[in-house]
């Protein structure tokens, strides 16, 4: 199981078609309703068990196993439809539980405790993040942001003066500073909205791919800058990037980051440089889709500071999402060269891009289990 004692917190580990053990079928039906949340269930020892959940309300549910004296949830079962069915297995370990239940558009309700002796440790119980606990890391993250994109409009300014005055060797040597910077917001992308593909679209999908005029922004300046292009045509395009650079430094003041992006972001920009620059798909020319796997892993060790308040009390294995991140910045920074020059993907012995891959899946492995941790949640 990914993520190991947290991963019962994630609705996808509430499996289907789980037998319960003999004796414990009598109790082992949790009805939800409007007025009560399941009923008074025993368990003599700790060890798995499976519950069948029955939403018997009209609306959808929620249902959380939790410690009633914390409020840490220790599985759930999210999204449920009205007059549904699910399993909810978990091991249980010693100590009190009861399950509460959130059912849309009422207040929550909390079903009795059962108290299961001995001391044996079994899933770990996570106290509940809410809108509240994210509205500090927000801010914070978007001041971040917010002096990113000061740096960003500074540097492409420069790229595109090089590019209209002809320069450009200058202008190779400008793109990469300022696409790194571009790379190192990643938790802000969904907030960018269209200006996200303004400044860095792929030519993935576009009626004739890199020469469609709609293939804009970093990607279409690299391709442009690395192969033979005059300067002529790449006027336009710079142009172009810099409007959007400057247009979305304008709007952000009045942009809200998502709460729920914090903790997703942790995992999905690595998600995503394992997908498009560990692989290569992102070179257009350049050969630094490794200088961008490092500028993504800053960014994600960024959203982890601002985040940590909140992780290193509800996620016992913070450490080794360091410890990760530790390794695959030193396999990725080992293929830094003198100058300022990367050696691309496709140059990487076999051996080499084993081990980054390798590297690169333990840190998304380690990190998956945050954005579960850090859902904003009614309690």
């Amino acid at each position: 199981m990914r993520g190991g004692w947290l991963v019962v917190m994630s609705s996808a580990l509430v499996m289907a078609g789980s037998a319960c053990s003999s004796g414990q079928q009598a109790d082992n039906r949790v009805t939800v309703s409007t007025a009560a949340c399941g009923a008074r269930w025993r368990q003599a020892a700790p060890g798995w068990r499976t519950f069948e959940v029955d939403n018997s309300s009209t609306s959808a549910a929620e249902v959380e196993l939790i410690d009633p004296a914390s409020g840490g949830i220790y599985a759930e079962i999210e999204g449920m439809g009205p007059a549904t069915t699910r399993p909810m297995r978990i091991d249980l370990g010693s100590g009190s539980y009861a399950f509460r239940c959130l059912i849309e558009d009422t207040d929550a309700i909390t079903g009795p405790v059962t108290r299961i002796p001995g001391d044996r440790r079994g899933a770990g119980a996570v106290v509940p993040v809410t809108d509240d606990d994210l509205l500090g890391p927000a801010r914070e993250y978007h001041a971040y942001v917010t002096a990113g994109l000061r740096v960003l409009t500074r540097q492409t300014g420069t790229l595109v003066r090089d590019i209209r005055r002809g320069d450009l060797a200058a202008a190779r040597a400008a793109w990469l500073p300022a696409h790194l910077t571009y790379e190192r917001l990643g938790a802000a992308y969904g907030t960018f909205g269209n200006f996200d593909d303004e400044i860095d679209r792929r030519a993935d999908g576009l009626a004739g791919g890199v020469a469609s005029p709609g293939f804009t922004g970093f990607y279409r300046l690299e391709y442009g800058l690395w192969h033979g292009q005059r300067p002529a045509e790449l006027r336009g395009p710079a142009r172009r990037l810099g409007r959007a650079v400057r247009a979305l430094r304008a709007a952000f003041p009045q942009m809200e980051v998502d709460l729920l992006d914090l903790g997703l972001r942790t995992h999905e920009i690595l998600e995503n440089a394992l997908q498009f620059q560990l692989t290569g798909h992102d070179d257009y020319g350049s050969g630094t889709t490794l200088a961008t796997t490092a500028a993504n892993i800053t960014g994600t060790r960024e959203l982890l500071r601002i985040l940590r308040p909140l992780l290193v009390t509800r996620y016992r294995s913070l450490p080794a999402v360091y410890s990760a991140l530790d390794l695959l910045q030193r396999l990725v920074g080992a293929q830094r060269k003198p100058a300022g020059r990367w050696v691309p993907v496709r140059e990487l012995a076999v051996i080499t891009r084993e081990r980054i891959d390798a590297a690169a899946g333990q840190a998304l492995e380690v990190l998956a289990p945050i954005a579960v941790i850090l859902e904003p949640r009614r309690t």
